[in-house]
């Protein structure tokens, strides 16, 4: 397995994973991106909602990344939530996933949450989770609310 770092999104990074994010959301603007993704790894927001990246240990720029956010679910307590899962990488996206399902499942552990839950938009990314322990709980299912959308 190639090596990765996984770590937070610091905010000088924002930018350089736009394309990264556009992977799991083709439509969103930039500047969608740079609200949402600002806000989440703003200094006060604390450890229960944010985005984190795994990057080849030999590399600057990040190969993949996730979204989370901490629910309170009351039946389980505290839960954390994860999507738009993003792994691109020439020889190795499997590995990419792989660092990013453990981080995933580590990050659950150290916010005290009693259950992870992986919201999917891809084959490839379910059968990640699955391969990690990730279990079917149920389905979500959306409907866009009239003039919403993801660009400005």
């Amino acid at each position: 397995m190639t090596s990765f770092t996984v770590e937070p999104l610091a905010r000088r990074q924002i930018r350089a994973v736009y394309p990264l994010i556009r992977e799991a959301i083709p439509d969103l603007s930039l500047s969608a991106w740079l609200r949402f993704a600002q806000h989440a790894t703003g200094r006060h927001r604390g450890a229960e909602t944010g985005i984190i990246v795994a990057r080849r240990e030999s590399h600057d720029y990040p190969s993949g990344l996730f979204c989370y956010r901490v629910d309170l679910d009351p039946g389980q307590g505290k839960i954390l939530v994860a999507e738009h899962f993003v792994a691109v990488d020439l020889l190795h996206p499997d590995d990419v996933l792989a660092a990013l399902v453990k981080e995933l499942d580590d990050l659950g552990r150290r916010l005290g949450c009693k259950a992870v839950r992986g919201v999917v938009h891809g084959a490839d990314v379910e059968g990640g989770l699955a391969r990690a322990g990730h279990a079917n709980v149920g389905a979500l299912l959306g409907k866009p609310l009239v003039g919403t959308g993801l660009t400005d």
